[in-house]
């Protein structure tokens, strides 16, 4: 028999209570266990606690792929940067058919011609450096050059002037061959030269060798064949561009004089010379740069056994004396 509808709120009142017993049952029991585990005592942290091991992922990245990949690229950037550097540099090359046949209307460039010339003064052509030449312009077989090198106020300039006397040499001071271009109307280096001599700096070879190279063929058509090149060459580069494009020298004079013997030379003869280099800032620059330019050129040709040295400490005559006795030996003597 199905229970009556009309009975069911009387039978929910009835049964009410014991639903509520046995919730406040349930949740009587949980504050009783959750009581009992608050009054557990708490345990204390020890001294040394070890650290939790952390579980170890199965899903870590190796590092060394990455590291190859960053090497890899790293070279990959430096050799695509070489190669932009190379193209850079590579210079544009006229085309066959333009270089070979030019447009009729392009203008024609002259070749550069020396400038005008005086008779008593050395010319340099505006083309520097002289044309590179496979042997040298003058046979050594033919034409004696003998380099004369010594510190400032050595005396050089007074014993070549004798051997010009009696042995008939051709002689070529070199800063006096600069000096002069300096001051020749129009020079195109007289401003460079100038500023070099005054500070005691060489004056770059290039023009120093066209200098000397123009008085020898001068001397030449002359009929001299004999040169004392004073004050030259000043640098080892000096020395071997000469003898590749010019001449081979047979040997080189160098005059020995002590470094206070020689200051007090030129200041002596600054009082009446007029020379801009002969002061004292001038003087102490000058001697440092042959010390540290000129004597290895020494040096080098005295490896050769291609240098005579003579103590210029002595008076004039005393030097010229045994200037006269060391060429002897080379097998060079008067003509006079």
């Amino acid at each position: 028999m199905p229970f009556p509808r009309k009975l069911l709120p009387l039978a929910i009142r009835i049964r009410s209570p014991v639903i509520n017993s046995h919730l406040f049952a349930r949740r009587f029991s949980s504050y009783t266990r959750l009581a009992e585990n608050s009054q557990q005592p708490v345990p204390k942290p020890s001294a040394n606690p070890k650290p939790t091991p952390v579980p170890r992922s199965g899903s870590e990245l190796p590092v060394y792929p990455l590291v190859a990949i960053f090497f890899l690229g790293s070279g990959l950037f430096y050799l695509l940067v070489k190669q932009r550097e190379g193209q850079s540099k590579q210079h544009y090359q006229m085309p066959e058919r333009i270089r070979d046949n030019p447009p009729k209307d392009a203008p024609l460039k002259a070749p550069l011609r020396p400038r005008t010339q005086n008779p008593n003064m050395p010319v340099i052509t505006d083309q520097l450096p002289a044309p590179t030449r496979s042997n040298p312009l003058f046979s050594s077989a033919q034409t004696t050059v003998i380099f004369v090198l010594g510190g400032p106020g050595a005396g050089k300039g007074t014993q070549c002037a004798r051997l010009v006397r009696d042995y008939g040499f051709a002689h070529l001071s070199a800063g006096d061959l600069l000096r002069e271009e300096q001051e020749r109307p129009g020079s195109q280096f007289g401003d460079m030269i100038r500023e070099f001599i005054r500070e005691g700096k060489i004056v770059p070879k290039e023009v120093t060798i066209q200098l000397v190279e123009n008085r020898m063929v001068e001397a030449e058509k002359e009929g001299r064949h004999r040169f004392l090149i004073d004050g030259f060459p000043r640098q080892l580069d000096q020395a071997t561009a000469f003898e590749q494009k010019v001449c081979i020298s047979a040997f080189t004079l160098f005059f020995d004089c002590p470094e206070d013997e020689m200051q007090r030379r030129l200041l002596d003869r600054g009082k009446t010379s007029g020379r801009s280099d002969d002061n004292m800032e001038s003087i102490k620059k000058r001697f440092r740069t042959f010390v540290e330019t000129s004597m290895p050129v020494v040096d080098m040709f005295e490896k050769e056994g291609k240098v005579v040295k003579v103590n210029a400490f002595k008076t004039p005559d005393e030097v010229y004396d045994d200037v006269k006795a060391k060429f002897a030996e080379r097998g060079l003597h008067p003509t006079t």
